[in-house]
């Protein structure tokens, strides 16, 4: 694969959405990840689709919807602090979150 891209189960393994390898291709054939790359959308049906910077991926794992953006591809997985860099979140909602602020606190008037 090229160097500007990454296989995209070794991506999510490697920014730590799924402990491992097998569970982040079980993802991917499930049909359950949604890709935007310039401004075409589709579904990722095979884990070795490539993922690259700028990618818009949307998934759902432990019922939340998580939206992020690919930043980078990595080298290995890292410590969590270093998986952060790899992607920016666009959006991540969960049931529990209805009532919070956008601070993340508790809003008391709901």
């Amino acid at each position: 694969m090229a160097d500007d891209a990454c296989r995209a189960d070794v991506w999510l393994w490697r920014a730590r959405f799924c402990k491992t390898r097998a569970l982040a291709a079980r993802l991917v054939e499930s049909g359950r990840v949604r890709i935007t790359r310039g401004g075409q959308e589709g579904r990722l049906d095979k884990p070795a689709r490539p993922v690259k910077s700028g990618d818009q991926l949307v998934f759902a794992l432990g019922g939340r919807l998580t939206a992020v953006r690919v930043e980078a591809l990595g080298e290995r997985r890292g410590p969590p602090a270093e998986a952060r860099n790899l992607y920016s979140v666009l959006s991540d909602t969960t049931e529990s979150a209805q009532g919070r602020d956008e601070s993340g606190h508790m809003d008391p008037h709901h």
